[in-house]
């Protein structure tokens, strides 16, 4: 059970997270990277348990230290505090859990929206890695205007039926539960009509589609609803204030795409500017030389910009366009990150020796042939780092809706026209 540690010190809170992560670690662990010794922590990382020590780190509340305590998931710390034993963490490269959706964004919807038993149902099995979440608002015809889907949730007594299809459905191939955005009303504004629901995706009637994409991985996903019954309870929010709860979903998803271990950064902790500066020390091409500086001038745009968003909510306040201008910032900044890391590459950041191996979770690897180096891994991982980069600038919003969003809400611009805004959802014209 996680502890309520919010009256503690700073330095008490740091002596506790590394208390903590001493008596968890594998032993040898933080010597090594205190050591700088690369080797033994890679050798450490392939040799742990990487389940039991994401429920091991979820249950000590270190994985989501500002969820509150009484929930067995959280350290109830304020986001000041939260920063102190994150950077424990960050220092000693802990692994962190995959289920980014669930703590990034689903966790917070939970807190802010759920009643008491759904909040004891569900949180700490997101903390722990054990119950991994997505989520299922993009549909076929409602991309940039999700507001304008169309999958069906109809009443029936205690229960809901949900028909529809969605679609970019990251990590629904391997999710326990899914948050799901659908039309409860037709006949009111598409923004009026929404109900947002906690979805079972091993319920009968999900079906769940892989995408193949550029990397050759398959992160994302088609899903098929065809009469899934939704339990009441599992509502979240009022019926027909479904946009609302989902408006707290997305500005969480923004923060958890451009802060620590985002798009810009690793799990590791080690920043990909500093591995490149690492590996090119001393390169003479002074146009090279000016887009590695370039590339460590947005890392430091993109942590101050996030600073700034602590310091708000340490006020008190909620996530607000913040989370849009560091989105916008770190997806566009990790293409140009990794495009400079292929161009140094050169030649082997476009062609080497192996074949790719596309495991059963659709997860690309390299069978390597003669050449097992450092640097021939090294190009093929910065390879995959491109290709998977294209897809930033879309995901978790387009480039061109955050820009529309920054126009609007902090440089006061008016709204594009939306003849369809006040119409009834029923009325307005579709494709298909």
């Amino acid at each position: 059970m996680a502890a309520d540690l919010s009256a503690r010190s700073n330095d008490e809170l740091r002596e506790y997270a590394l208390t903590w992560l001493r008596d968890n670690l594998p032993a040898g662990w933080m010597e090594a990277i205190d050591a700088d010794d690369s080797a033994t922590i890679s050798d450490l990382r392939a040799a742990q348990d990487y389940q039991e020590w994401c429920t091991r780190f979820g249950e000590s509340g270190l994985a989501t230290p500002t969820w509150p305590a009484e929930y067995g998931a959280g350290l109830s710390l304020s986001p000041s505090q939260s920063r102190i034993v994150a950077d424990v963490c960050n220092r000693y490269r802990v692994t962190r859990p995959m289920n980014i959706i669930g703590i990034g964004m689903g966790g917070p919807t939970v807190i802010a929206w759920a009643s008491e038993e759904l909040k004891h149902r569900f949180l700490r099995g997101i903390a722990t890695n054990e119950e991994i979440w997505c989520q299922l608002f993009s549909e076929p015809g409602a991309g940039s205007d999700v507001s304008g889907l169309a999958t069906r949730a109809e009443r029936d007594g205690d229960e809901w039926v949900v028909t529809g299809q969605k679609v970019w459905t990251s990590l629904a191939h391997m999710s326990r539960y899914g948050m799901l955005l659908a039309r409860t009303d037709p006949d009111v504004p598409k923004h009026k009509g929404l109900t947002y629901f906690v979805v079972d995706m091993h319920a009968p009637g999900v079906e769940v589609r892989p995408l193949r994409q550029l990397t050759g991985d398959a992160e994302f996903n088609e899903v098929f609803f065809e009469e899934v019954r939704i339990p009441d309870a599992w509502r979240l929010g009022p019926v027909g204030d479904g946009w609302r709860v989902a408006i707290t979903t997305l500005m969480n998803e923004r923060v958890s795409l451009s802060g620590a271990g985002s798009v810009i950064g690793d799990s590791s902790a080690v920043r990909p500017i500093d591995r490149i500066i690492a590996h090119h020390r001393g390169i003479a091409d002074p146009n090279f030389r000016q887009r590695i500086v370039r590339a460590w001038i947005d890392e430091r745009l993109v942590a101050l910009n996030n600073q700034r968003a602590t310091d708000k909510r340490r006020s008190g306040a909620e996530v607000g366009p913040e989370g849009s201008i560091t989105k916008l910032q770190s997806a566009e900044a990790n293409q140009r990150l990794h495009m400079l890391e292929v161009d140094l590459a050169g030649a082997a950041g476009v062609a080497w020796e192996g074949r790719p191996l596309v495991g059963g979770d659709g997860t690309m690897s390299y069978a390597a042939a003669d050449d097992t180096s450092k640097s021939a891994e090294s190009a093929r991982t910065a390879a995959r780092l491109f290709l998977r980069s294209r897809a930033n600038t879309i995901e978790g919003g387009t480039s061109e809706i955050m820009r529309n969003i920054l126009g609007e809400r902090v440089l006061g611009l008016p709204k594009d026209p939306d003849p369809s805004r006040d119409a009834a959802w029923k009325n307005v014209p579709r494709n298909g």
